[in-house]
């Protein structure tokens, strides 16, 4: 967002009559008197023929003669962001000190897409309230009872991204005016953060000017600060307190740091406060907050590799592009091109009244292609017409072909960026048609992006044109800063990391969900759900996000915290407790304004319309279809602010325009088919039911427990080794099946020894390419070069090829390959301050696992079950511990009965199972020396002679 707010006070001599008001004094007022002492020398406003100035010599501000008789007492911009809902409010107290009338400007700018929610002002007494009516009916009101000297609106500001909300007051001599606007809008993150604009503009110095950001972002902020936008002059006035979930920006200079120069009259205070801060998201994908009956959810996954892109860049040389526009168009496309990846696929479309093609079809991004491409475009001569019709046939043309052949990675995404000035004016005119054409020919598949710039271009045309082909459209400011837009726009568009995103909740307790499915999402943005929630139908609520990414089907499940928000909240009284109801009401307005364009016909348009109409009333807001209503107490001056024209994609600032599903159209492949066909742990039910009851497993430090269910015995050994060492579990070459297991060490030796643990586990299914590796914070899944993370905080399901992953949160990995084998992973986590433990990891393979006979390893070599026979039962030297004698493969060793844990059915204290236990490392049960199984990599076969 380029600017959040600007205030702006003109004073002019009025030559009429003022309108009569009360001279009450207002109590937010205090003595006058000592600010014209603290700003001498402001010039007095007078007639343009009477007025004089001198320049002081040596000074980058100027000194006036006379003292300025309107004076500004107080300035205050107060912003809260909880969860990403930003509210304002501008507040301004002026005093006429003049012996004449004075017409007093409330100036304000607003970013486009933001809600005015109430402005209220008091002239010397009399105080005009707002309120929000249909538009008929508000200027029906406004024509029965005009205010006098007095007007208000909204009007579009040519400004980047801004809009203008102007009143403006005559004011008798000695009369006080304080002016309020509340305003609305959701931060939006892009590129990895979020930023809070403030452009602050007083006009003159303020004995009282206050700028105040509190946020309280329940993720916690992972970082926050205040870039330097004044060249220096305010060093240090900005204050930043920063805690873990919450943080305070405030800026108040005083008069002297006010102004640019120690005796200049002038403010230097013209410009922008701006705070950029993003949130933790490391733990977890997905972060669902519930509070007061609506949801929020919000999504932004990290740590995945970009699926491939092939992108068709559609630019407009017509004529009018010709200069600056063009220029920096090709200085931004040479970087966009370079920043392509290799494994992307491009081409380039340049069209005026005719249509060109760097290349007829799509060209892999190598340097030798990049090169040439940025060559061509170099030498584009803007001339003629604008043929945009013909231009993106052409595009969806060569996309189509491509895929037609069988050119395209299945798992790639497909891209049109249009760059264009103006409206068509050769070949198809008829936009409905051109957006129709578009329409029937654009694969399902394939998204639309579309950049206009300046104002000649139609902007509504644009986004209906994007919105109907899953993407957004943006206006480029045509100046000398067009190329760095251009190049941020596509910045936002150039890492995509998931495909068909669709958030699914429970029907019975959710109702009125906003935009729920995504064509992509895009790293370093975040998506953004919301809808209304029912706690009588359901103590908690759960989410399921199914996905793309660039090797797998990803499934995710969230689980609100419920009591924890609603506790954290209720300690901050900055904190917004509407925060939920607000954000959901702007996405749905939003949405439902994109939409109220898009209607294929006029008894849908209506009832779309009746609907906006309906929340912009309840939720007090001024939308395109609203106007606001100020009056007096006795309702007999009033003024209007209407807003203007409908210039709404959803949602202003957002990436994003999505479609709604029903809450039970999952994709296909999300089936209880995908589980595996041996049952494993499961969290939020009681796991005994659906736990194997015969595993092997490796458990604590390490302590392997073997059965053998011919002989239906458990035999356990331990290893003791050195923290680093990599234990080979299972080596099944022939099967190309690896589990490999790395050992980490305690914090410190307990009785002098030092305890290991399993810290970090491989798995590799060579059949597949598919590497996992899965540690006490991670779990990371590889096929060939592209690679997704998980989080132990997520419960999650992933599917690559035949091998699929399930994560139960902060409890247990799952994976089954070919629905005919599985391994278990368990988390165990110690308290973080424990003096000697630390997480760890136990591994659980079932014995009905079907390896080759050339499958060895630690684990890998009892799924070809040895003969056992255990004999001679005796008491051992502890009483509770018997011996025996156990023959087997060929030696008799003397082994001890005991307990092992099993962890499955109670992760804390586990369940006891009773084993034989095999001395020294398993000597003697095992096939070689423990040793002889350290293997240099995770991902390590045995090399055995």
């Amino acid at each position: 967002m380029k600017h959040l707010t600007c205030f702006l006070l003109w004073f002019f001599l009025s030559e009429a009559q003022g309108f009569k008001i009360p001279t009450n004094a207002l109590p937010e007022f205090a003595d006058y008197g000592d600010l014209a002492e603290l700003a001498p020398g402001k010039f007095q406003f007078v007639p343009e023929n009477r007025r004089h100035q001198r320049s002081v010599s040596g000074e980058s501000g100027k000194t006036m003669e006379d003292v300025d008789q309107v004076t500004l007492y107080s300035y205050k911009v107060q912003s809260t962001i909880t969860s990403r809902m930003a509210t304002t409010m501008i507040q301004t107290k002026v005093v006429n000190n003049s012996p004449q009338p004075q017409n007093v400007v409330f100036d304000v700018q607003i970013p486009k897409g933001a809600f005015i929610s109430n402005f209220s002002m008091s002239v010397d007494g009399t105080t005009f309230t707002s309120s929000i009516k249909e538009k008929t009916v508000g200027r029906a009101l406004y024509s029965q009872a005009k205010a006098k000297g007095k007007t208000a609106g909204l009007v579009r500001s040519r400004a980047l991204d801004m809009e203008n909300f102007k009143t403006e007051v005559n004011v008798r001599p000695g009369a006080k005016v304080q002016f309020e606007l509340h305003y609305q809008e959701v931060k939006w993150r892009k590129l990895g953060s979020y930023e809070h604009r403030l452009h602050l503009q007083p006009g003159r110095l303020a004995k009282h000017l206050e700028v105040d950001v509190w946020i309280i972002e329940p993720q916690g902020l992972k970082f926050l600060h205040v870039p330097d936008t004044s060249d220096g002059h305010f060093d240090g006035v900005p204050v930043i307190s920063k805690g873990h979930q919450k943080a305070h920006v405030s800026f108040k200079p005083t008069v002297a740091q006010q102004r640019k120069c120690s005796n200049c009259s002038e403010t230097a205070v013209d410009g922008e406060l701006v705070v950029v801060y993003d949130v933790h998201r490391e733990e977890k994908a997905g972060e669902l907050e519930v509070f007061n009956g609506y949801f929020v959810h919000f999504f932004a996954p990290e740590n995945m590799d970009p699926i491939p892109k092939n992108i068709l860049f559609v630019i407009d040389v017509s004529g009018s592009m010709w200069g600056v526009k063009m220029k920096q168009t090709v200085e931004a496309m040479k970087t966009i091109l370079d920043d392509l990846r290799t494994d992307d696929q491009f081409s380039v479309v340049d069209f005026n009244h005719n249509v060109r093609t760097w290349r007829n079809d799509l060209v892999s991004a190598s340097k030798t292609q990049v090169t040439d491409a940025k060559k061509y475009i170099e030498k584009i001569q803007p001339s003629g017409g604008t043929n945009i019709n013909e231009a993106l046939l052409r595009a969806i043309f060569i996309l189509n072909e491509a895929n037609n052949l069988g050119l395209l990675d299945p798992n790639s995404v497909s891209l049109i960026i249009l760059v264009s000035d103006g409206d068509p004016t050769v070949g198809e005119l008829k936009l409905s048609k051109i957006q129709k054409n578009v329409k029937q020919n654009i694969r399902d598949n394939i998204s639309l992006f579309s950049l206009g710039i300046g104002f000649d271009v139609d902007y509504d045309f644009l986004k209906r044109l994007s919105n109907d082909n899953r993407g957004i459209a943006q206006r480029i400011y045509g100046n000398q800063d067009t190329s760095t837009q251009l190049k941020k726009f596509y910045n936002q568009v150039s890492t995509p990391l998931l495909q068909n995103v669709q958030f699914n909740y429970p029907h019975t307790s959710v109702t009125d969900v906003t935009q729920n499915s995504f064509h992509n999402y895009f790293g370093g943005s975040e998506i953004v759900v919301a809808g209304k929630f029912d706690p009588e139908k359901s103590e908690q609520l759960q989410s399921i996000i199914t996905a793309t990414s660039a090797n797998t089907e990803l499934v995710l499940e969230t689980l609100a915290q419920m009591d924890d928000l609603e506790d954290f909240l209720s300690k901050d009284k900055h904190a917004d407790p509407d925060f939920t109801r607000k954000l959901w009401a702007y996405l749905t307005i939003n949405q439902l304004l994109a939409e109220r364009s898009l209607a294929p016909t006029a008894a849908a348009k209506r009832k779309i319309t009746k609907t906006i109409l309906q929340m912009s009333l309840e939720h007090h807001i001024v939308t395109p279809l609203t106007a606001m209503v100020i009056e007096n107490e006795a309702g007999n001056e009033r003024m209007l602010a209407d807003a203007p024209p409908q210039d709404h994609s959803c949602c202003s600032g957002a990436l994003y325009y999505g479609s709604k599903v029903a809450p039970s159209s999952l994709p296909p492949w999300v089936s209880p088919s995908a589980t595996p066909r041996t049952p494993m742990p499961a969290v939020g039910a009681p796991a005994v039911e659906i736990t194997p009851p015969h595993v092997m497993r490796v458990e604590n430090d390490p302590h392997f427990i073997i059965y053998l269910p011919k002989s239906q015995k458990n035999i356990c050994f331990n290893i003791d080794s050195d923290p680093g060492k990599i234990l080979n579990l299972v080596s099944d070459p022939e099967s190309g099946i690896l589990v490999n297991g790395q050992l980490t060490g305690a914090k410190k030796p307990n009785n002098g020894k030092l305890s290991t643990y399993f810290g970090k586990l491989g798995f590799y299914f060579r059949s597949e390419d598919v590497k996992i590796e899965i540690s006490t914070e991670t779990i990371t899944m590889s096929r060939g070069s592209r690679t997704s993370i998980l989080s132990w905080s997520d419960t999650a399901q992933v599917i690559s090829q035949s091998v699929f992953v399930s994560v139960k949160k902060e409890k247990t990995v799952t994976i089954t390959l070919d629905k005919e084998m599985s391994f278990s992973v368990l988390l165990h986590r110690v308290w973080k301050k424990h003096p000697t433990n630390v997480d760890f990891l136990g591994i659980y393979i079932p014995s009905t696992n079907k390896f080759s006979p050339k499958a060895h390893g630690l684990i890998g070599q009892f799924m070809h079950e040895p003969k056992i026979r255990i004999f001679n039962e005796r008491p051992g030297k502890d009483p509770e511990k018997p011996e025996a004698s156990m023959e087997v493969k060929g030696q008799n060793l003397v082994v001890t009965r005991g307990l092992q844990k099993d962890y499955r059915t109670d992760t804390v204290f586990g369940t006891d199972v009773p084993c034989w236990f095999v001395h020294n490392s398993g000597k003697g049960f095992i096939d070689r020396h423990y040793k002889d199984y350290f293997v240099p990599q995770l991902y390590s076969f045995l090399t055995w002679p």
